[in-house]
């Protein structure tokens, strides 16, 4: 792993829960949780993936650290951005500005208007977009298409251009590399590590875990709305004898280069929860003690939400 640069987070959350409200049948109200007392912090000069399987709530994270979840979500928990609550205002002051977000839905860009301007936005310079389109490899021709005129990598390409426009301190990147050639997904990747390695923090939330192995200084594997393994890349490279959690070396086993190892059972749906251990239905090692409260716990140079994990 990289020496962190300082020991004090860039981005520090801590105790993150995130809940919807939202109609049953009957019209009766409920607040659904789907990010469950959620911890992490991103230091400057590192990169920080977050992996695991569909539906586990990275993205929630991504939107809830930027401020942009809809206004039906209740947020619990409190997130720190140098030091300072990062609390509405504050995320409003720096959201495209010392904070960046590459964001997963390409319906992010705005159908009415030409690429180039939506790059420049409100403070970029003509310039930097075109440095940023000859980057990740944009021709002239583009500036002046619209959205719907874009493939899907391209549109990719755009997005992150827009992130690359000023001078940001912590990037936010969910799923920046899905419909991109490989060698221009390695590329982008290369560049999030040249931010990191000048002083940036990147949060990369991402399904090309090959691909982020090669970057990443550590990684947070999601389950269920919660993390239940945080790591240096190291250890995962070193193979799953290595982590720490079941479900994190179940995740290993499943990757293409281990023969698709599956495992039976699927991710717990957020309003019918297990108690305690949420992967605890789906783990050979469990036992009694899998049905209390689980907090993660530092072990080996990493921290771990499981009983048995040595």
């Amino acid at each position: 792993m990289r020496e962190k640069k300082e020991r004090t987070p860039l981005l520090d959350v801590q105790g993150l829960s995130v809940s919807f409200s939202m109609y049953e049948r009957g019209l009766q109200k409920k607040d659904l949780e789907v990010l469950h007392k959620l911890s992490l912090g991103v230091y400057p000069g590192e990169i920080l993936a977050v992996v695991g399987s569909s539906g586990s709530g990275k993205s929630i994270l991504a939107h809830a650290v930027m401020g942009i979840l809809p206004g039906n979500a209740r947020v619990k928990g409190e997130i720190h951005y140098r030091g300072e609550l990062l609390d509405k205002e504050r995320q409003e002051a720096l959201r495209g500005k010392e904070i960046a977000f590459i964001p997963q839905s390409l319906a992010y860009l705005d159908p009415l208007m030409r690429v180039d301007r939506q790059v420049i936005g409100i403070r970029g310079t003509k310039e930097k977009q075109e440095a940023a389109f000859a980057r990740y490899h944009l021709g002239k021709e583009v500036e002046r298409m619209y959205p719907f005129q874009l493939s899907g990598g391209m549109a990719r390409r755009v997005l992150i251009s827009t992130a690359v426009m000023e001078e940001a301190r912590l990037i936010v990147a969910d799923e920046p590399t899905p419909g991109l050639h490989e060698e221009v997904a390695m590329e982008t990747l290369r560049d999030f590590r040249q931010l990191a390695d000048e002083g940036c923090g990147v949060l990369l939330i991402t399904h090309d875990i090959d691909l982020a192995f090669q970057v990443a200084d550590r990684i947070a594997v999601f389950y269920a709305g919660t993390i239940v393994e945080i790591a240096p890349v190291t250890d995962f490279l070193a193979g799953k004898e290595a982590l720490r959690h079941p479900y994190s070396k179940a995740f290993i086993d499943a990757l293409p280069q281990n023969s698709f190892k599956p495992i039976e059972g699927f991710q717990p749906y957020a309003g019918s929860l297990p108690e305690g251990c949420l992967f605890a239905p789906r783990c050979s090692a469990c036992s009694k003690e899998c049905a209390g409260e689980m907090e993660m716990r530092r072990i080996r140079d990493g921290e771990v939400r499981c009983v048995h994990a040595t």
